[in-house]
C-alpha cells in the first residue's frame, strides 16, 4: 500500500478531493493503522472525467468482484454511493458522500490544507469532524478507534500538541 503515491496520482491528475477516514486521522496526530485511503470525491462531470483517466492509470477495479474485473464509469461516479476499489498502488475507497449528506462542497469548509514534507499538497477533512463521524458511524471497528481520534483532539485542544503536521 502507497497511500503517498495514490494522493500524488489523484492530484497529478488534477482531481478535487478531501482526504476522509483513517489516513486522513493519521496525517492530524491520531496513532490508528488504516488499510485503505478514503476520499470524498467532487462529482461534477469534468473532475469525473479526470478521475476516471487516474483511475485508469492506476489499473482500478472494484474489490468485491473477484471473478471479473470491473472497472468503475464515469456515471457511477456522479452517484453519492461508495466505490471500494483496488487499485496497483493499494485499496482506494471513492465516497461520493458522507453519512449520506455531506458531499464535497459540503466538506470544503471542514477541511484543513496539509502539505507532506515533499510539497504535495491535499485538503483533509478536520480532525473534529471525523470524531464527529466516527461516533454517528456506531460500527465496532468505529467505536475502538474513536476513543484515539477523541485523545488526540483533547490533546491537541489543551495545547499539548500543536496543529497537525504539514498543516498551514
Amino acid at each position: 500500500m502507497d497511500f503517498r503515491a495514490l494522493l500524488s496520482a489523484l492530484t497529478a491528475g488534477g482531481v478535487r478531493f478531501i482526504l476522509v477516514g483513517g489516513v486522513a486521522a493519521v496525517v492530524q496526530g491520531v496513532p490508528v493503522h488504516t488499510y485503505d485511503l478514503d476520499v470524498v470525491h467532487a462529482r461534477d462531470p469534468e473532475n469525473r472525467r479526470r478521475l476516471i483517466a487516474v483511475l485508469r492509470q492506476l489499473d482500478a477495479h472494484y474489490r468485491q468482484h473477484r471473478t471479473k474485473k470491473l472497472e468503475p464509469r464515469e456515471e457511477d461516479l456522479g452517484l453519492p454511493g461508495t466505490h471500494l476499489l483496488a487499485t496497483r498502488l493499494g485499496p482506494l475507497d471513492l465516497l461520493g458522500c458522507l453519512l449520506n449528506k455531506w458531499n464535497y462542497e459540503d466538506l470544503l469548509e471542514r477541511s484543513i490544507p496539509y502539505e507532506f514534507a515533499d510539497g504535495l499538497r491535499v485538503q483533509v477533512l478536520d480532525l473534529e469532524l471525523l470524531v464527529e463521524i466516527k461516533e454517528a458511524l456506531g460500527r465496532e471497528k468505529d467505536r475502538a478507534q474513536v476513543l484515539e481520534y477523541r485523545r488526540t483532539l483533547e490533546e491537541r485542544r489543551r495545547g499539548e500538541r500543536g496543529p497537525p503536521p504539514g498543516s498551514s
